[in-house]
């Protein structure tokens, strides 16, 4: 049977403002006036996109003198499931884990099996987490020892912030460093800083990456990139700390660092880093000493960013880029 309307109090409490409502429980006063004062079910159902059931159970369980009985219930079953472990098993599975604190529930199956309970991993589980909620059993807290890495303090780098801009050369130069390895048991330290907007690198390489190393990478390309450097990125080396820090922040270039493992933040050095052993190292064939080899790199960064075209900057050269979008 179609329902034509409701009582007068329905209407009197579908006008109420002064209770504090959520938006569902809005909706569905508004579903149920819509119902009300069209008389027809099947467009309010349409409008708010809800099943017949929907609105038929919203309008039973409406109660005019309390709006709140339109909002969301809890779905929790009012009969649960009681634990049916043995209490002597929950005892002597607290009793192992606190024996063997760092043992998992399979190797505590393993005990128990061996005393005759036959008792699965899931139970293990249940239990432990049953006796930690009502506050039976607490884990061991765990202690740092010297084995374990701890951060070290940084007091000028931070995370670089998500609305940071980059929008202008200079605005983020990205540092790394690789490791070439020309032959056994010769191994140099590569550095490359590649500002993300033109693409435009600087290149050095020394025999080491210290943060005296670094510091010096810095002077460097303050010197060579032909814009102002405004914020510098690199990784949690340890080459990138100390007197580096303390270069950019004398500076006054602000110094962003990576969250650990996430070298892909950093995919654009990372990126020329690869270039640059393809092109350059694997087609270098000279002397392997630093007096000879850093201006052999010196020639290859001039060609890196005046000859050599970029697909990433529509086959322009960095400083093609920079004289057509900085003017």
């Amino acid at each position: 049977m179609q329902v034509r309307g409701f009582s007068r109090n329905i209407l009197r409490a579908s006008r109420l403002s002064d209770q504090e409502l959520s938006a569902a429980a809005r909706v569905r006063l508004h579903a149920l006036d819509v119902w009300r004062r069209t008389g027809q079910y099947r467009l309010a159902c349409e409008v708010f996109g809800v099943s017949s059931a929907t609105l038929y159970r919203w309008k039973q369980r409406f109660d005019p003198r309390d709006l709140s009985s339109l909002e969301a219930r809890s779905r929790r079953p009012k009969r649960l499931r009681q634990p049916t472990t043995p209490a002597a098993v929950v005892a002597r599975i607290r009793a192992l884990r606190e024996q063997h604190p760092r043992w998992g529930r399979e190797k505590l199956r393993v005990l128990l099996r061996r005393e005759g309970h036959r008792v699965s991993p899931k139970t293990i589980d249940r239990v432990l987490a049953r006796l930690k909620a009502t506050g039976r059993f607490a884990e061991a807290p765990r202690q740092a020892i010297s084995a374990h890495k701890r951060p070290r303090a940084r007091p000028y780098a931070i995370r670089r912030p998500r609305d940071y801009p980059v929008r202008r050369p200079g605005d983020l130069v990205q540092l790394d460093t690789l490791d070439v390895r020309p032959l056994p048991g010769v191994i140099l330290k590569h550095f490359t800083a590649r500002d993300v907007v033109s693409r435009w690198d600087a290149l050095g390489v020394y025999r080491g990456a210290s943060a005296t190393t670094a510091a010096q990478f810095l002077d460097a390309i303050v010197r060579r990139l032909p814009f102002p450097i405004r914020a510098i990125q690199v990784d949690g080396g340890s080459e990138f700390a100390a007197a580096f820090e303390q270069l950019c922040q004398q500076r006054g270039i602000r110094l962003f660092v990576l969250p650990p493992k996430c070298p892909q933040l950093n995919g654009h050095v990372e990126r020329a880093q690869r270039t640059h052993t393809e092109e350059f190292y694997e087609c270098y064939d000279g002397d392997l000493d630093l007096a000879v080899l850093r201006p052999a790199l010196q020639q290859w960064e001039h060609t890196y960013n005046t000859v050599r075209p970029h697909q990433a900057l529509g086959y322009l050269t960095p400083a093609e880029y920079l004289a057509h979008h900085t003017r």
